[in-house]
Order: C-alpha cells, then structure tokens, then sequence
C-alpha cells in the first residue's frame, strides 16, 4: 500500500526511476480498488449504458470507476515512464506501446517485457538506483 500512496504523492512525476515493485504493487491495487468501485457501480445502481443502434449496451461498470480510473489515467502513466527509466529506456516508449495496447493489443507484449525486467544497477542516465 505504500508504494500505491508513493505513486500517488509523485502522480506528476515523470523524472527518476520506479523499482519493479512499486511499478507492480500500483497496478494491483489499481485493480484491486476499480473492483472495489465496480462492485460499488453495481450496488449502487450507477453502471453505464449505452444505447446504440444495434441495441443497448450495459456495462458491468459505471461512474465511480469511470472517476478512479481518470483519477489514475496520469498517475499510473508517470509510474510506468519512472520504470521504463529504471530499466534504461525512453519514457516515451511506454506511452507507445500502452497506446498500442490500447488500440490493438500489439504493444503489451514489450510492454510487460520491460515492467518485469530487472532495472539498470547503479546509477544511469535518469538518476540513481532506487534500489541503493
């Protein structure tokens, strides 16, 4: 939970690098709270629809997960741009490959390749070892 707060606290923080496991244990309470705020959609009654000319579409979610997820659209970017540092590349390529997971699943291949790399020892060009 600390590392999640930690992220939170840096959520502008696009400089220096994130260990694996802050960059890790941000992605699984992200999840584990857009359940939590799933669910709540669902009890409460505020899950979105849509209705489309094929007919109406229900989501399993609604406006409460909309809002945590748009609270942590930039927050969980700058994270994954720290660890994209920490393993010695570009922050930029982060925001490639998610946008290509986004639109068509291609770049989650290198993009979970690189999140489970172990990051550069000692200092590189993006700062020093979070892990010293």
């Amino acid at each position: 939970m600390n590392y999640f707060i930690t992220c939170l606290k840096n959520y502008a923080n696009f400089k220096g690098r994130a260990r694996r496991k802050e960059f890790w244990m941000f992605a699984l309470f992200s999840l584990i709270f857009g359940l939590v705020f799933a669910i709540l959609d669902n009890v409460l009654g505020t899950t979105a629809s849509f209705n489309l000319p094929q007919g109406p579409i229900n989501l399993p979610y609604g406006y409460l997960y909309f809002a945590f997820s748009f609270a942590l659209l930039i927050p969980g970017l700058a994270v994954g741009v720290r660890r994209m540092h920490d393993v010695g590349k570009s922050g930029w390529l982060f925001i490639v490959f998610y946008g290509l997971t986004v639109f068509c699943l291609v770049g989650i291949f290198p993009l979970i390749y690189f999140m489970v790399k172990e990051g550069d020892a000692g200092e590189n060009q993006y700062g020093p070892d979070p892990k010293a």
